[in-house]
Formats: C-alpha cells, sequence, structure tokens
C-alpha cells in the first residue's frame, strides 16, 4: 500500500480532515468522504463502505479504493479489480459489475 493510502486510512479511521497531493478526505454527521482530483470516490460510515469511480476508472481511483476496501472491509473478498477493461466489485468472493455506489455493508 502506499503512504499515501496508508495517511488517507489513518484520517478515516480518525474522524479527521486530510489533504495530500491528489487525495483529500472530509468528514462530516460521522460520515468520512474521500475525493480523488476532487472527484468524490468513496463514503465510510461506522458500518458500510460505498464506492464510486468519480468519473474515471483509472489505476490509481482503483488503488485509492482497494486500500479503502482493504481497511474497513474484508481484504480477502472483497474489492475493486478490472477485467478485459472492465471494472467489477467482489463482495464476499461474489463478482458484480461496478455500480456507482455500491455499498459493502458487512466488515472484517
Amino acid at each position: 500500500m502506499r503512504k499515501i493510502e496508508e495517511q488517507m486510512n489513518k484520517a478515516i479511521a480518525n474522524s479527521k480532515d486530510w489533504k495530500s497531493g491528489n487525495t483529500e478526505v472530509t468528514n462530516c454527521n460521522g460520515l468520512s468522504f474521500v475525493h480523488l482530483h476532487g472527484n468524490h470516490i468513496a463514503t465510510i460510515g461506522d458500518d458500510f463502505v460505498k464506492v464510486f469511480d468519480g468519473g474515471w476508472q483509472s489505476n490509481t481511483t482503483k488503488s485509492r479504493l482497494n486500500a479503502i476496501i482493504n481497511r474497513f472491509c474484508n481484504g480477502f473478498t472483497d474489492g475493486v479489480f478490472q477485467k478485459d477493461f472492465q471494472w467489477f466489485i467482489s463482495d464476499n468472493k461474489v463478482i458484480h459489475a461496478f455500480t456507482n455506489g455500491y455499498e459493502f455493508a458487512e466488515f472484517a
């Protein structure tokens, strides 16, 4: 995991606002919002993680989302991946087409 992703996850876990380079975490009413290049890519609450592509299905977006999923969900069964130029979500090892706003609700 990249250092910036470790710092991002620390800010989320501690409900702190944080910004470094192209990544920003803001907190409001118990929710953490993650932005990449100003585009919303994740919302994290006490019992859920919602993921978005922010309009860009880039390797950086996918890396940030997987860093969040690995920390706040089950990194062994959950994640975002790409196959044949299409994005997919693995949730408890069940594969879904990537959908903006997909919610992981069970935590490791």
